[in-house]
């Protein structure tokens, strides 16, 4: 019998095996699919000559993250490489944002949109630089970071005070204006800001764009050498090492409670795989309580906060195998990693406004990939390996475009969206069509048979939104990776801090299960005060 079971061999269910492998006990990890990594992977299904990201590419917060560092992954294989620069932002009369690891590189990028903005780049960079550890530490660590919050709020206070937090939660079109007379610094704040499902009219993109933003000018937007599953191999063999086991191909459909706490899982197969300490579950929130976990072992409050719980964006993909460099307008986009594709900020505003309406965008905007920019071993000498994504809603009602796409995402619906991708390219890189030896299509649907994490194509395990963060991460009330179930912890990106490969909702959840002859916690008393029919209900220990 293992010390502990972990459901899910993402990079946060990985992480906590191994923070729990360091401390001595002995790990089961399951993974319903038949090879571990969740949305961290890479194969070669578009062509057998070119290496393709499966999900994501590149990781600034994995590099960022204090988590990853402290394991290590380098003595386990892992090697980044970079782009020449980070991150571009094309428009169409072939004027370009450029993102660069050289601070005076990115300066002159915006001077050339408005003379004067490299300066407010540069002052924004240096308010990050005096924020940074400790706003990475309040990221990073369980909540509440008491510690990392009370640190930050001195360097606030230095740089600014109530004037630097009133920034950090503007709406990201709002601060771009405020800093910015061109438009080069304000898209480079939006795009990123995009990167998750905040719109440039959200409170607190603003603080999010920046940070995405910042991570980038600081540790750039690295990738894995050989494909983003490098980074999961790494994990993976870093836990065996250490004596942890990983079963693919092992689906769990139950976690057995009994009087109260988490004793073992069944899996689909019917074995019951006992856990001696700690259940850690690297799987949605929804997938947790009322699936996983039977609504009868939860708190009413609990399941009816659920009916509120919002998923981020769902989100379409294509792969592509190029038979040559994209052929940019704009030349500075063919020496980054990550290219932004909207043809300025009130492109991105009225793509984020069709998705609200439940409209597939008809000029959808893209976060597009140069693999083999990037990192030369992806594909052929001369040829590149690229993606696109961009986001849809959850439930269409109706095509802003005139292709009738429906939302059913069968064989045409894809097809004619793959189509609305490359055309959208093709508006600042004309004559990429020609480029295209091979694609493949990942709908949403196909995003979540491939990780069932990934629901109807959410790739953050929530929206980023302030009402789903922090305390209310994954509901009010919460904010840390303990559950209502004893021996039972959250893992996966729908806890604190959300989004990203960083681990760091692993570690946490890894974190709460090693503390010795660990007390009912506030927030278990919280979430267990109540039956599924109101009466007050006693803790295991009472």
């Amino acid at each position: 019998m293992p010390d502990a079971v972990v459901i899910g061999a993402g990079p946060n269910g990985l992480v906590a095996a191994n923070l729990l492998a360091d401390a001595g006990w002995s790990v089961r990890v399951l993974e319903e699919q038949q090879e571990p990594g969740g949305a961290v992977r890479h194969d070669r299904g578009v062509d057998p000559a070119f290496v393709n990201d499966v999900f994501s590419s590149f990781y600034p917060l994995a590099v960022a993250s204090p988590v990853l560092s402290a394991l290590r992954l380098e003595e386990h294989g892992l090697r980044w490489r970079h782009a020449p620069s980070v991150l571009a932002h094309p428009l169409t009369d072939g004027s370009c944002a450029l993102l660069d690891r050289d601070l005076d590189t990115t300066a002159g990028s915006l001077d050339a949109f408005a003379a004067g903005d490299g300066d407010a780049w540069r002052r924004l960079h240096e308010l990050w630089r005096r924020l940074q550890p400790d706003l990475l530490g309040a990221l990073f660590t369980p909540f509440p970071p008491v510690r990392s919050t009370a640190r930050l709020a001195l360097r606030l206070r230095a740089a600014g005070g109530l004037r630097t937090a009133r920034s950090l939660v503007l709406p990201v079109r709002r601060l771009g204006e405020e800093e910015f007379r061109g438009e080069g610094g304000r898209l480079l704040l939006a795009g990123n800001a995009l990167h998750a499902d905040l719109a440039p009219e959200s409170a607190g993109s603003g603080g999010f764009g920046l940070l995405m933003a910042m991570l980038g000018q600081t540790y750039g937007f690295p990738v894995p050498a050989g494909g983003a599953g490098a980074l999961t191999q790494a994990l993976a063999h870093r836990l065996r090492s250490r004596g942890g086991r990983i079963d693919c191909g092992t689906r769990v459909e139950r976690i057995v409670v009994r009087e109260g706490r988490a004793v073992a899982v069944r899996t689909a197969g019917q074995e019951t795989v006992r856990a001696r300490r700690a259940v850690l579950a690297d799987v949605s929130v929804p997938a947790l309580y009322g699936e996983l976990v039977p609504a009868e072992h939860l708190p009413a409050q609990l399941m009816d906060d659920l009916r509120r719980f919002q998923w981020d964006f769902a989100t379409f993909k294509v792969d592509w195998a190029l038979d040559g460099p994209v052929p940019w307008q704009a030349e500075q986009a063919s020496r980054a990693g990550t290219v932004h594709l909207a043809d300025g900020m009130d492109e991105l505003t009225r793509f984020a406004a069709q998705i609200a309406m439940r409209q597939v965008p008809d000029r959808p905007f893209l976060l597009f990939g140069q693999m083999t920019t990037t990192d030369p071993s992806r594909s052929p000498r001369g040829t590149e390996s690229a993606w696109a994504y961009t986001h849809v809603p959850h439930d269409i009602r109706s095509d802003a475009g005139a292709e009738g796409i429906t939302g059913r995402w069968d064989t045409a619906d894809r097809e004619r969206m793959a189509d609305r991708v490359e055309h959208q390219v093709e508006r600042f890189a004309p004559g990429f069509r020609r480029l295209v030896r091979a694609r493949r299509i990942l709908a949403p649907p196909t995003l979540e048979a491939l990780d069932a994490n990934l629901v109807g194509g959410a790739l953050n395990g929530g929206t980023t939104a302030l009402h789903q963060q922090l305390v209310f991460r994954p509901v009010p009330g919460t904010g840390r990776p303990e559950t209502p179930v004893a021996g039972l912890f959250l893992a996966s990106a729908g806890a604190h801090p959300g989004g990203g490969v960083h681990g760091a909702p692993g570690a946490n959840a890894a974190r709460a299960a090693l503390r010795p002859n660990r007390a009912l916690t506030g927030v278990q008393r919280l979430l267990t005060r109540r039956d599924r029919t109101g009466a007050p209900r006693r803790s295991p220990t009472g």
